[in-house]
């Protein structure tokens, strides 16, 4: 009998039995149709093999079949940029999805939105100070109060001279006069706002030094202005000399006077005048070393702060600076309406006057006199 036709009808026989009865009926069935049951397996696994083989076998096939689509859509995709990228500048909005088409071009400056990064130096790149100061000239007298007083020789009458046997000596009085220069404030400020200091701390550290290069040009101003006034006024004639025979000459004059001369102050054009003068004009006095330019030995200083074309010659021991208050700095938040502004006021100032204590000795002469 056929092995289905019997399954089958063990199937309907085990219908109410007990677990055991079952167990004993599979049992009994195993063992008479072991030959068949082992049989039918080998034709199943045979069968499914077989299935399973074709079904590889059709499966590579379609891999194949896939991948040269692939490669074939790819191909396709790359023709379409290609397109693409040819026709960039006609190709236009599409209707239906509104999508706009961008050529792809080089890169530039122009892709970045927003400032660019920076490399900032801090240091200001201020107006320069002026060359020379009176006061690197001139000495320094600091004093208690307001006034500076000292005394001055200005003539005396009779002489000394051999005494006659029996005679009385010969007599001599000097005379003398007081001097008071009184000191007064130069001075100035500068404010600026708290968030200034906080933002732009570079800027802010700079106006100190701003500050003294101003005071000092206002001092060399102010102090100019009493050396022209105070110091003695040259008769020399320049008709037919040259400006180092001009010099040489007041030279000769002070110390015919008994002056020393320490320093010659004139403009930075005519300092580099001199240097242009022809060799055989200059005379032999003349040097110029390490950049220091000297007449008899006595150096020639560059001031801005005198006038064009004159000059100062003479013994500058004998004119001092008189302080009363020395330079000083100071910062300030409160003061006027710093507070309630943050604001900061930067002030600088000094009590100070100058002294030419014997105007004899320092000589204003002017290259151009005639």
């Amino acid at each position: 009998m056929d092995l289905e036709v019997q399954l089958k009808d063990l199937a309907e026989k085990l219908e109410g039995k007990s677990k055991n009865e079952v167990k004993g009926a599979i049992d009994a069935f195993e063992l008479k149709n072991k030959e068949a049951i082992e049989l039918a397996v080998k034709e199943v696994k045979d069968t499914l093999g077989a299935e399973l083989k074709a079904i590889q076998e059709h499966a590579d096939k379609l891999d194949v079949k896939l991948q040269s689509k692939v490669k074939s859509e790819a191909k396709y995709v790359d023709n379409i940029k290609a397109a693409i990228l040819e026709n960039a500048n006609s190709i236009k909005n599409i209707n239906e999805s509104k999508v706009s088409v961008k050529a792809v071009g080089d890169m530039t400056t122009g892709n970045l939105t927003g400032d660019e990064p920076r490399s900032y130096n801090y240091d200001i790149v201020a107006f320069p100070s002026q060359k020379l100061n009176v006061a690197d000239l001139v000495g320094s007298v600091n004093i208690d109060g307001g006034t500076y007083t000292f005394t001055r020789e200005t003539g005396s009458e009779g002489s000394i001279g051999a005494q006659t046997e029996g005679s009385s000596k010969n007599a001599i009085d000097y005379d003398f006069s007081t001097v008071d220069i009184t000191t007064d404030f130069i001075a100035g400020f500068a404010r600026y706002s708290k968030k200034m200091r906080n933002n732009l701390s570079y800027i802010a550290s700079a106006i100190p030094d701003l500050l003294r290069r101003d005071y000092f040009k206002s001092e060399n101003a102010a102090f100019n202005t009493v050396l022209a006034a105070s110091a003695t006024a040259s008769s020399e004639i320049i008709t037919g000399k040259t400006k180092v025979e001009m010099l040489v000459n007041e030279i000769s004059k002070q110390e015919e006077a008994n002056y020393d001369v320490t320093g010659i102050v004139v403009r930075p054009a005519d300092y580099y005048g001199i240097l242009k003068t022809p060799k055989d004009d200059l005379a032999a006095i003349v040097s110029y070393e390490n950049g220091v330019l000297r007449v008899n030995g006595i150096q020639l200083f560059k001031a801005n702060w005198l006038a064009a074309n004159k000059y100062y010659i003479g013994d500058w021991s004998r004119v001092n600076k008189i302080n009363t208050e020395g330079l000083s700095l100071q910062f300030s938040d409160v003061e006027g309406t710093n507070f309630v502004k943050n604001n900061i006021t930067a002030r600088i100032e000094s009590q100070t006057a100058l002294a030419v204590e014997q105007p004899l000795a320092l000589i204003y002469g002017d290259f151009t006199a005639v």
